[in-house]
């Protein structure tokens, strides 16, 4: 059970408006969103940072952004927010056979170089300690501006504060949700756990 349970969709009128956004990345509105609402000011900043950090400006396409989210996740070890990354991720057409193989990016021809090198920046940067170093910097340099590492590490960053937020309230998964992260996840050894 969550330590804290979602309102409805419509208890607030401005946090109603700005969850149009994630209609389009997940199809519904994720739980964690409807929790924050409890105090609205959270709830509408979040959101706001949300569509800054994942809209797409060029390189570091949407599809990407939801790939370094789930590593990130996965890192962190939330099954919410790695279910709710793997259906983004699919939902903004990344292919099915990329998403089945995603652990295979270090050496899988599906993968560019540069998003495995995304991707190992995502983990390192994920990790307790962080395990951002001097090699991982400079092949992270070798292929994206400062402005595109700005845009990851934003993701990893938006991350953190989701999988923190998700973890420790326990926060339902939905049945979309759950349903990517069993076609996508489940050979892997993901599992809803305490947001089942």
């Amino acid at each position: 059970m969550p330590l804290i349970l979602p309102l409805s969709p419509d208890d607030n009128e401005e946090v109603a408006k700005l969850t149009a956004f994630f209609n389009e990345t997940l199809g519904f509105c994720p739980n964690s969103v409807l929790t924050m609402q409890r105090r609205p000011e959270i709830a509408k900043a979040f959101i706001n940072l949300n569509k800054a950090v994942m809209e797409n400006h060029g390189r570091v396409t949407s599809g990407l952004k939801r790939l370094i989210g789930y590593v990130a996740s996965h890192a962190a070890g939330c099954q919410y927010c790695q279910a709710h990354t793997i259906r983004a991720a699919q939902r903004y057409g990344e292919p099915d056979e990329k998403l089945e193989h995603i652990w295979e990016y270090p050496r899988s021809p599906l993968f560019t170089d540069a998003e495995r090198t995304a991707l190992d920046f995502a983990i390192a940067a994920s990790s307790v300690p962080n395990g951002v170093n001097e090699e991982i910097d400079a092949q992270l340099r070798k292929y994206w501006d400062d402005g595109e590492i700005v845009e990851i590490l934003a993701v990893v960053a938006l991350f953190g504060y989701l999988n923190r937020w998700n973890d420790s309230m326990g926060t339902e998964l939905e049945a979309p949700a759950a349903k990517s992260g069993q076609r996508y996840l489940a050979e892997t050894g993901w599992n809803p756990g305490k947001h089942g």
